[in-house]
């Protein structure tokens, strides 16, 4: 793969960068419960050398009743600054599935106006078979001060999606499995509604990924994208459960050079609940 760190890095990249002064490198392990891990227990006991732990939970808006929506700016700002993560500095984000929860931190990021910063291809599964360096105490911080725009075009609410399923002046994109976006497997969140947003099309954040979850290269991925039906001549919204993986089919839409994405935050967790929107089952 080509390194770039606006998007993606290989495991080679950042053990040559290792040392840099200005690299920060975050932990952003998540899991649903049904795993059965605790991404802080494990980031406690090994993690790759200076890694931060990122808690997507608890940097997020309290004040939602949806799962780690995106954090107010004042928020995002302190927590980084408390971490030692500012201006100036080139962020690399891991997570312990392979690619799982650490694009969505590298979103939280561009949201946040920061463009250098950039997904460990592969993450830590990848890093530990190669048999590189970890460590299992927390890195020494200083705080550093991040200034923060807000990019209002990275993000979509609820309203927004469903004036873009009506209209069909978007291109809708469901990470969700195939069998959760046909409506033929119940929510893993209590009291949702079985389906997908009418419109939108079904690409699984796993078919993006390779056995070894490094990502598929920008060629195969739209390959992926174009076999679902994707119009990718309209811009893209992307979609998931909770807005996790869905920023995976962001990331790989802006390795594509498709840079007119944003991210459905509430996702299949908001539209699933929402009495007044309608729900699509079967196939796109």
């Amino acid at each position: 793969m080509s390194d770039d760190p606006k998007t993606l890095v290989s495991t080679d990249w950042l053990a040559q960068h290792l040392k840099d002064p200005d690299l920060r490198i975050l932990d952003a392990s998540w899991y649903l419960p049904e795993a059965g891990r605790n991404a802080r227990d494990e980031y406690n006991e090994a993690h790759i050398p200076g890694a931060r732990f990122f808690d997507i939970d608890e940097i997020s808006d309290s004040r939602s009743d949806l799962p780690h929506m995106a954090p107010p700016v004042e928020k995002f700002m302190s927590r980084m600054r408390a971490m030692g993560v500012g201006d100036g500095h080139q962020v690399v984000v891991y997570d312990g599935a392979g690619l799982l929860s650490a694009a969505r931190v590298w979103w939280l990021f561009r949201l946040m106006g920061q463009v250098n910063v950039a997904v460990l291809d592969g993450g830590f599964p990848k890093w530990r078979a190669e048999d590189r360096p970890t460590e299992d105490m927390p890195p020494v911080v200083r705080d550093r001060h991040m200034t923060v725009r807000f990019q209002n075009h990275l993000v979509r609410d609820v309203t927004q999606v469903s004036a873009a399923s009506k209209l069909r002046d978007h291109a809708i994109v469901d990470a969700r499995a195939a069998i959760r976006f046909r409506g033929e497997a119940p929510e893993p969140r209590e009291g949702l509604r079985s389906g997908h947003i009418p419109g939108s099309r079904s690409v699984p954040f796993t078919t993006l990924l390779n056995d070894d979850k490094t990502m598929k290269t920008p060629a195969e991925t739209r390959a992926v994208f174009e076999a679902a039906g994707v119009d990718l001549d309209k811009p893209v919204i992307t979609s998931c459960g909770s807005g996790v993986t869905a920023a995976i089919l962001a990331l790989a839409l802006e390795r594509m050079g498709h840079s007119r994405w944003s991210l459905y935050d509430g996702s299949w967790a908001e539209w699933g609940m929402f009495p007044t929107v309608p729900v699509a089952t079967g196939e796109a």
